[in-house]
């Protein structure tokens, strides 16, 4: 008797070992929407963008001015239809124009140029939240620096 349990040993020692659920299962898959997007990558674009155009600093302008046609590519990448709103083809058809005149005026580092074209784009984006009745999102040019930690006046070489 003692060697049939012997025997038998082996064979419940190789028996498959049960797995166990993991302890930490990955978390779901992230899904930014719409109004994510545009707090997370555009909205602060807008507002450094004016920041420093009304600083005159215009290289550090012409770079967030660069930061935020990307921001507005992605946002219609990943969205390009929020409900019945062509979010990709209203991007380009409320921006491409005031983001154009901005960039001349930056190169020009024209102040007043810079100011209407913003101001352009700001009303660009209200447009854009009155079609998708979304009215109480309202924009503007900032009044204040949001960003204590960053000075947005134009450093000497």
């Amino acid at each position: 008797m003692f060697l049939a349990v012997l025997a038998a040993l082996p064979a419940v020692q190789q028996a498959p070992a049960q797995t166990a659920p993991p302890a930490n299962p990955p978390p779901p898959e992230f899904r930014a929407g719409l109004g994510d997007l545009m707090t997370m990558w555009v909205q602060p674009r807008h507002i450094k963008l004016g920041l420093a155009g009304q600083a005159g600093n215009w290289s550090y302008a012409a770079y967030e001015l660069h930061e935020m046609q990307e921001a507005f590519q992605k946002v219609a990448r990943y969205v390009p239809q929020w409900r019945s709103m062509p979010v990709a083809e209203m991007l380009p058809a409320l921006t491409k124009v005031p983001l154009a005149a901005m960039e001349r005026a930056i190169q020009a580092q024209d102040a007043a140029r810079f100011a209407a074209a913003y101001e352009q784009l700001t009303e660009g984006c209200n447009q854009c939240h009155q079609a998708a009745d979304r009215g109480m999102i309202v924009i503007r040019g900032p009044t204040g620096n949001p960003f204590p930690d960053q000075d947005f006046r134009p450093r000497a070489p």
